[in-house]
Parts: C-alpha cells; structure tokens; sequence
C-alpha cells in the first residue's frame, strides 16, 4: 500500500504540475498534455473530493507503514494545493470580467433589476442549408413562453475545422441567455477536409442569413442579433464580425443582411499567417495547409491573410467581448492580446478582452465554477449592448476607457434558406418537446 500511495501522489502532482505547466511544443506530449490539464483544471472540486477519498483509503489500509507512503502523502497534498489554486482562480472569474468591463455598462448594470429566469425549450435539427451533398442544421434554445423582438445569438461550435457538432459546444451560454429572454441558435457547418475555406465562414453567414428570414416565426429582432463561438467557432466568430456583407463570403444570397451587433469569441485564432510564430510549425504544416486553406503559405499567403481576423479590423467593426485563458496550449493567447490590441487602435465600438487566469482551452465545455462565471458576465455585456441599441437616446453605448477596455484583466452555390424542416425528434430519440428544461 506503501507503493500504491507514492504512485497514486506521483500521478497526482504530475497532473497539477501540468495543469500549471502545459506543453505547448512537444509534439509527443502535447495532445496528452492539452486534455489532462484541461479537465484537470475544470474539473478541480471534484478531483480535490477523488484524490482525499482515495488517498484516505490507502492511509487506512496502512500505507503510512512504509517511508515511501509518507513521501506518496506529501505529493499528493502538494497536488491538493495546487488543485485548490485552481479552485480560487476558476471563481475569480467574475472578478477578473469586472475588471476588464472597468466603466463599460456600469451605470446600466449597477441599477439592474434581474426578473426571474423563464423556461426553456430546446427544438432540433431544423434544416437550414442545403448543398453539395450536404444538409447542415441548426437546433433552437428559446423561451418556453412566447414573444416579439427578442434578441438572437448564433453558437457556432468549434473542433478544428474539421470535427465537432452543434450538440457539444455553447451549451451553457445558450440555456442562461434563453432563461433570460433570448432566442439562441447552434449551427452546424461544413467541416474539412470536405470543406475548403471560407466554406466554413460562408455557412456561419447562411445560418445568419436563415436566422433573419425567420424572425417572425421565432418571435425575434432582426436588427440584434449577434455571434459566439469557441476555437474554430471563435475565429468564425471575430470573421463574422469583421466581414459583414461582403459578397465574396455569401455566395447566391449577396443581398442578405449578414451584420452582427455583437461579436463573443471564446478562445479563437485569430492569426493563419503566424507571423509572431506563436503557433507551433504543425499548425500550418500539417493543418491549415493541406486541410483548410489546401494551399501553401509561401504560394499563396493572402488566402491565408484572408482567413485571419487579425488582417479584418475594421472601424466600423461591432462591439468584441473577446475571452481568453492564458494557459490556452492550442490557441495561443499572445494572438488573442494582438487582435484586441489591433482592433481597438481602429475601431469605434466598444472591444472588452478578458483573459482568464488559469484557463486552457475549451474550458467552458461543461458547467464548471469558471464557465458559470462568464456565463454571466457574457450574459451582462450583451445586456449592455442590447439596452444601447433598444434605447439609444436615452442609453448610450459608452466605450471603455481606453486601458479598462483591453487590458489583461488578470464552394457551392445554394439556396440559403430552404424551408423549414425540422427532425420531429432529438438526437436521443424523444419528441423535442419533451426537452423543455430550465435555464442553467
């Protein structure tokens, strides 16, 4: 039991060491690396209760006999420490998006009244393009209750480009900004390798695009509708925001209105060219080159301008919540400081950029401590930004402080719209009805 114990704290202090530590480079530990610190660290309540229980175990059936068994306790309450760190950093998530908000929305914030959260219903997989083969759907987080001029928000999930589904990302933001009035939408996209970009970009538009011809029928604003996403998502996120309306990413529905009036990128890419060489070799090498882009950097390097946000800032871009951990090992967060920096030197909307000490990527996948947090705090930036373009004369938007503001707080051609078609049943096989739940 001795032995038992030393291994059992070795494996544990391995882990909270990673979680403060990631690899960034190597290309052997890397993937391993990215996933145990990423669960480790939204997962750290519950590892703290797993590694007492069964560390209590072990010193009852007598591992503290042995020297080796006292070295194997010392490892694992340093790995207890550690865990505990995270905790505290994970709930400091409010107070982190506090202090990037600075002036931003205080006054309106400050005398808010919060009405009690509504029901929600979940509708699934609604046909909303059609092409090449390929059906791309949509499923639907609204208010059990009926309404008009709702604000809308487009999810858009991420996995690289090339894998991930709408069922598996934004999850958490949706039901909160359902419970508290919005009409939230996750849409799927073509993935790579099939896809080529900016066939990625050009279906998060047709969804948009979808979304505004159907306002009526889900009781929402046309003019507000705004976009989030995660990794791919992200970068798909801050593109939607910064290409509004250009033609050349909204092939056979030039004319749809495709602007956004808020953009919430979670942990995205904003840079294809790597020109500060943040990312590791293989992003380009073996990703972007013969995956997404299907062209090489040194042939053809304005494909791969065109694809970065960063070469998208614009004056008249719409407000960013931009949100970042800086432990993020598969999107670095130095592209993330230089696109907020780059956008807000031009641009005349308000741009908020939180960066969650502690974070990896993918962090807000589940209901942890942290995503809870920036649930919320999303949640109240978006409210600002609502109130302004719901009462502008009375409620102007009032830009953050110029430090407040950025600072590190802490290829067919388809028919758009179809029909609509909706699956009378969920993925899990009961009527969508039935899935009616409240707002977490």
């Amino acid at each position: 039991m001795s032995w038992l114990l030393l291994l059992f704290g070795a494996w544990c202090a391995l882990h909270a060491f990673n979680a403060w530590r990631p690899v960034r480079r190597n290309r052997v530990l890397f993937v391993w690396s990215f996933f145990a610190a990423w669960i480790t660290i939204e997962a750290a309540p519950i590892w703290i209760l797993v590694e007492l229980a069964v560390g209590a175990v072990l010193v009852w059936l007598g591992a503290l006999d042995q020297l080796v068994g006292w070295i194997g306790l010392v490892l694992l309450a340093v790995a207890w420490v550690d865990l505990l760190v995270l905790v505290v950093q994970g709930r400091a998530a409010t107070a982190t998006a506090t202090e990037a908000f600075g002036d931003f929305g205080r006054d309106a914030l400050g005398g808010r009244e919060m009405p009690p959260r509504q029901k929600v219903v979940v509708e699934r997989n609604i046909e909303f393009r059609r092409g090449a083969g390929k059906r791309l759907r949509l499923g639907v987080y609204r208010p059990a209750t009926a309404g008009r001029g709702r604000p809308a928000i487009l999810q858009l999930h991420g996995g690289g480009w090339m894998i991930g589904d709408k069922r598996e990302q934004g999850i958490p933001l949706l039901r909160h900004l359902a419970s508290h009035g919005w009409v939230g939408f996750n849409a799927n996209y073509r993935l790579s390798p099939g896809a080529t970009f900016p066939d990625h970009l050009v279906d998060g538009k047709a969804a948009l695009a979808w979304i505004r011809g159907h306002a009526d029928e889900y009781g929402i604003d046309p003019d507000f509708v705004v976009v989030t996403g995660g990794s791919a998502g992200g970068h798909l996120t801050a593109l939607m925001g910064l290409t509004a309306n250009d033609a050349r990413y909204q092939p056979g529905f030039e004319h749809a209105d495709t602007s956004v009036q808020a953009a919430v990128p979670f942990y995205g890419v904003y840079d294809f060219t790597n020109r500060n060489d943040t990312m590791p070799p293989e992003f380009l090498r073996l990703l972007a080159e013969p995956f997404i882009i299907k062209a090489f950097i040194d042939d053809e390097p304005e494909r791969f301008a065109d694809a970065s946000p960063l070469d998208h800032v614009r004056s008249d871009a719409p407000p960013f919540l931009v949100i970042h951990g800086d432990k993020d090992t598969l999107a670095p967060v130095e592209d993330a400081r230089a696109f907020v920096a780059a956008l807000s030197s031009v641009s005349s909307s308000p741009v908020v950029y939180v960066e969650l000490h502690g974070a990896q990527h993918a962090f807000d996948l589940f209901g942890s401590p942290r995503t809870r947090r920036m649930v919320r705090a999303v949640e109240q930036f978006l409210y600002v930004i609502h109130l302004g373009h719901a009462a502008p004369a009375t409620t102007p938007l009032v830009p953050p402080a110029d430090d407040a503001a950025t600072s590190v707080a802490g290829a067919a051609d388809v028919d758009p719209s179809p029909p609509t078609t909706a699956d009378p049943h969920q993925d899990d096989g009961t009527p969508a009805e039935a899935s009616a739940a409240t707002g977490s």
